[in-house]
């Protein structure tokens, strides 16, 4: 793959702009971005070059991009419904798209075609189903599942052993298909760490355990059957879903003052580098900066934040985002630590009035101010941390330390992955009962 290049433009106002050095011998350099013939990929479109336009890409039959979830509800309603009223009738189940995928946050394009995209199900059974015909029911599929669903096959195949990644292709045989059968409970437990189909729910501590991704993928996606009675202890798919649409108040109270918090503890830097000479370094912390906004907003209008590839293209879908975006992308755009801070402040200041609107906090002065008695513009987010936090009336998240969901404080896929250490590493910042500011 190889990037075509774009000619980049001044600034718009001249205002990023390096200026010659005057009174010496030498001229500064005109950064690299203004010099004649020099390209950048970023802020101007980037055109990528392949074998095949992405939008014009085709499943090995030819057959035009169907949007995943549409796949999976044909694929359900023409081939694995009729299997199940026949070898199976009366059983009680769930159907659905949830789980991994792109499609299941709304965001796949043909480009997901190339790896574990196509006509994929999710079938829960109650506990008892799942254990005495879930291989059974499997091994059924495999056998009278077509071998295409509207031109996209139905078999994945693995490419290489050494990379378990599923690619659609069509076979004589029984085909190896993406419809999953499990029990509600024990997918939710692999999905989120907890089973979250009990009549309790999630704790506190659940919650906070549960990374922001995973929890999009439990609620995100389509149900296409949710039969009487439901395949889990506490009712239907539905039901868990509905009940894992958003935070608890109190837990989310505490998730955006902590959001907040994550803000104060570097928006001083952007400026400390730059004064030292490492504006590399300022606009590394002003990009961390910019992805915690982005969170914080998503937080605010109540939607789950998705990992890197996605995080910006979930923020494209909120009220706020067409009013912070050329904020969000000056900041990013900006070459001089000026602009870069201007650009900054904008945004705190955008976002800080939105949290004041919200009510859910006394209203905090959402105006730039110096950093105590140093040169650099910043909101001194915590302000909006502790007036967040005095809300707090939950005993154990009151005896929390201002760090967060899991996810607020690492972000390695890895980890996040991962059920068990998820949830010893909350455990062990619960032990911690020190809360800051």
């Amino acid at each position: 793959m190889s990037i075509s290049a774009t000619n980049v433009v001044p600034d718009r106002e001249g205002e990023d702009q390096e200026q010659p050095a005057t009174g010496g011998p030498h001229r500064a350099r005109r950064p690299v971005h203004q010099r004649k013939g020099a390209y950048i990929a970023w802020p101007r479109p980037v055109r990528l070059r392949h074998s095949e336009p992405v939008d014009n890409q085709r499943s090995p039959l030819g057959a035009d991009f169907i949007p995943g979830l549409d796949l999976s509800r044909i694929l359900y309603e023409e081939a694995v419904r009729p299997v199940l009223d026949s070898a199976y009738p009366g059983l009680r189940y769930a159907a659905a798209r949830v789980g991994s995928g792109s499609e299941v946050l709304g965001f796949d394009t043909a480009r997901s075609a190339d790896h574990e995209w196509g006509p994929r199900l999710n079938l829960f059974l109650a506990p008892d189903d799942a254990a005495e015909h879930g291989a059974e029911l499997h091994r059924l599929l495999a056998e009278r599942l077509p071998k295409q669903v509207r031109g996209w096959p139905t078999h994945f195949r693995h490419a290489d052993p050494e990379v378990p990644i599923g690619q659609m292709e069509l076979t004589q045989g029984a085909v190896n298909h993406r419809v999953s059968v499990d029990g509600l409970g024990d997918w939710l437990s692999a999905q989120l760490g907890t089973d979250a189909a009990t009549a309790d729910g999630p704790t506190v501590r659940d919650w906070l355990a549960m990374p922001q991704q995973r929890l999009a993928e439990v609620t995100g996606g389509a149900v296409f059957h949710d039969g009487p009675g439901g395949p889990g202890a506490a009712g239907t798919l539905g039901a868990v879903r509905a009940r894992l649409a958003w935070y608890p108040e109190q837990v989310w109270r505490y998730l955006l003052a902590c959001q907040w918090q994550r803000i104060s503890q570097e928006e001083a830097l952007v400026g400390r580098c730059a004064e030292v000479g490492d504006d590399l370094g300022s606009a590394v912390v002003a990009a961390r900066l910019v992805r915690d906004l982005m969170r914080l907003c998503l937080l605010l209008e109540r939607s789950y934040a998705p990992y890197g590839k996605w995080l910006g293209s979930a923020f494209g879908r909120l009220a706020v985002a067409d009013a912070l975006k050329p904020s969000l992308a000056g900041v990013l755009a900006a070459t001089r630590y000026p602009v870069r801070e201007r650009h900054l402040c904008d945004a705190y200041e955008y976002v800080a009035g939105l949290q004041n609107a919200s009510g859910l906090a006394a209203p905090v002065d959402p105006a730039r101010r110096p950093y105590h008695g140093r040169p650099f513009q910043v909101l001194h987010a915590e302000r909006f941390a502790r007036a967040l936090a005095a809300t707090v009336t939950d005993p154990e998240l009151r005896g929390l330390p201002l760090t967060g969901g899991v996810d607020q404080w690492a972000d390695s896929t890895d980890f996040l992955g991962l059920g068990g250490p998820r949830r010893a590493a909350v455990d062990a910042l619960a032990r911690t009962v020190t809360r800051s500011p």
